[in-house]
């Protein structure tokens, strides 16, 4: 409550009523008539009826007496002053003492004898039938956001304050309403009620309105191959929306340039303005294509004059795949370096072992197809092909050294240099042993002495030879295994047309089925295990194709009748040790990729 014991107030007008405007009120008596009682009483009755024909909820008008940080004193010249939060003046700082100014009786008299009065009521019931008006018409009406409060905007409207919710601001939802306070807005009132003094407006029905209307005019006018102007309203991982004044188009990622884009960001912004060329148009359905990189000239036109099969070009690679690296040339011109143009000796599994992005390279053109804007590029071709001269560097019967590199089911690779390999088959591992995986002989990663056999410089490949760094045994074995002769070892390999005999020394035999001994066999591991020892006699030594075959029934015809019952009762134990516990699979003859040699039949 305000303190104005200390305050020297403007002196009250003399009587309540005039200060309100009425006439005063008719005493009819002579001024030197003494006022009796009756006469007294008579006159406050006038008075008191003047007060009642104004009365609780009319607007008065009054004087400022006094102004502290939250209350103003108003004389509205009752016989007593009123009191009004100071909250309830649009602009306080202007409120000073001796101001005139409408307000609302609300109360004639609260608990502290003192007037109820309210600016803000004043001022809503003062507006009042303007706001109805605007409302009942759907009229758009100025207004000015003063303040930012829970849920959206105060807005100053005729004086009065009106509500803007959050979500009739704008089209989209603002971010930062900071930034529009103080700003002058058009809007609509959108619901009003009385009692309450609320009044709820809305910008984004007058936007809406607006760009209906707009909307409606583009599409009439909008062609194919027109060039617009319009703002970047929005922007995604596939390309930019685009506001053509009241409808959008969109901008996609491949028509913002013709050069390589990773995100349209690196080339517009919320709130660009850009020039674009309509694509497609869908009057149906509002969609519009709209292309930027179309308004500039086709890079790809003459390209072929640019660049010609054999040139060396420079570029920046932008792109790695599982099968290349793309290299821009200029803006909008990409070519490609295929993983297998990247190295003449290597073998690439991945172009990223080759290049990284944003490296400045060099390359040969090697084809350019201008209508499928294709141009296809060299890496290795800046350097010679080695493989041109490299049977004068590794002659056939070179001995060699290199590492085993890889081990195949066929062979082994063996590296001669960095990027050079060569096969060692596994018909080359050994002299005199039927080698079945490389595993046998060699391992990776250990070095080993080779012999160069020969060079394919066609199909890049290189022949060499292990067993061939020493001298062939097989002239010196033919004279140490003649014919007949007798001789012990045990099973190593069981297949469909023989045995494999394990003869000690690095040496084996061959045993065909029908060598074996047994005259209706089908399969040599019905009748014989892995392991077991035979005895044979040597049949002849194969010195051309380094065999050593042997004979089980050379051997069973020089036995005498005990000898062959003491072979025939073994043969049946294994027979039927096998029959009780068969192979899961049949055993198959070991094959070799390349090189296949010939099993003889004797």
């Amino acid at each position: 409550m305000l303190d104005t014991s200390e305050q020297t107030l403007n002196p009250a007008p003399e009587t309540p009523a005039r200060a309100l405007g009425f006439p005063a009120v008719p005493l009819n008596y002579d001024e030197e008539e003494e006022l009796t009682p009756e006469r007294r009483a008579e006159m406050f009755g006038h008075y008191e009826e003047s007060l009642r024909s104004l009365g609780e909820g009319e607007i008065v008008r009054g004087t400022v007496l006094a102004v502290d940080d939250q209350e103003v004193l108003v004389d509205v010249g009752f016989k007593s002053e009123g009191v009004i939060a100071l909250s309830e003046f649009p602009d306080p700082s202007s409120i000073k003492v001796g101001l005139v100014i409408d307000v609302f009786l609300e109360k004639m008299e609260n608990q502290d004898g003192l007037i109820v009065l309210s600016k803000q009521r004043a001022d809503f019931v003062r507006v009042w039938d303007k706001v109805k008006e605007a409302h009942d018409n759907g009229e758009v009406v100025e207004g000015r956001l003063v303040r930012k409060i829970k849920g959206g905007v105060v807005v100053d409207l005729y004086g009065v304050e009106a509500f803007l919710p959050g979500s009739q601001i704008a089209l989209r939802q603002v971010q930062n309403v900071d930034n529009l306070l103080g700003q002058n807005v058009s809007v609509k009132i959108i619901k009003l009620n009385k009692r309450r003094r609320n009044i709820v407006v809305s910008r984004r029905a007058v936007l809406e309105h607006e760009r209906d209307r707009m909307k409606a005019t583009i599409l009439k006018d909008l062609a194919k191959d027109q060039i617009r102007e319009g703002v970047v309203k929005n922007i995604t991982d596939f390309g930019a929306f685009v506001d053509l004044g009241g409808i959008d188009g969109l901008l996609h990622i491949t028509d913002l340039s013709w050069g390589r884009v990773a995100h349209p960001s690196e080339l517009v912004k919320i709130g660009d303005k850009v020039r674009v060329k309509v694509l497609n148009f869908d009057p149906e359905k509002e969609r519009i294509s709209l292309g930027l990189k179309q308004l500039g000239a086709y890079p790809w036109e003459g390209v072929d004059e640019k660049y010609k099969v054999g040139d060396r070009i420079k570029g920046r690679v932008v792109s790695i795949t599982d099968y290349g690296a793309f290299v821009e040339l200029e803006k909008g011109v990409e070519g490609l370096v295929h993983v297998s143009e990247m190295s003449w000796t290597r073998h690439v599994r991945h172009p990223s072992k080759i290049v990284n992005i944003a490296d400045i390279i060099e390359a040969v053109v090697l084809k350019v197809d201008k209508a499928n804007e294709k141009i296809s590029l060299g890496l290795k071709q800046i350097e010679p092909d080695p493989w041109l001269t490299l049977d004068e560097k590794y002659p056939p019967g070179m001995k060699v050294k290199g590492k085993v590199r890889n081990l195949t089911n066929f062979g082994a690779f063996v590296e001669l240099e960095e990027g050079i390999d060569g096969l060692v088959h596994v018909s080359d591992m050994s002299w005199t042993k039927r080698v079945a995986h490389p595993s046998e002989v060699l391992k990776k990663g250990e070095t080993v002495e080779v012999v160069i056999l020969s060079i394919d410089k066609e199909h890049r490949r290189i022949s060499l030879g292990l067993k061939q760094v020493g001298e062939d045994p097989w002239p010196q074995l033919a004279e140490q295994f003649p014919p007949g002769l007798e001789l012990s070892g045990a099973i190593n390999r069981l297949f469909d047309r023989g045995a494999i005999v394990d003869l000690g020394n690095g040496i084996e035999g061959f045993v065909p089925l029908s060598q074996l001994g047994i005259d209706d066999l089908k399969r040599p591991n019905d009748a014989f295990e892995t392991g077991e020892p035979l005895t044979m006699k040597v049949t002849r030594v194969d010195v051309p194709n380094h065999r050593l075959i042997l004979s089980v029934k050379g051997w069973l015809a020089d036995q005498d009748d005990i000898a062959l019952a003491e072979w025939t009762s073994r043969r049946n134990q294994v027979r039927a040790k096998i029959a009780a516990n068969p192979p899961a699979e049949e055993p198959a003859e070991p094959k070799t990729k390349e090189k296949p040699e010939a099993v003889p039949e004797e």
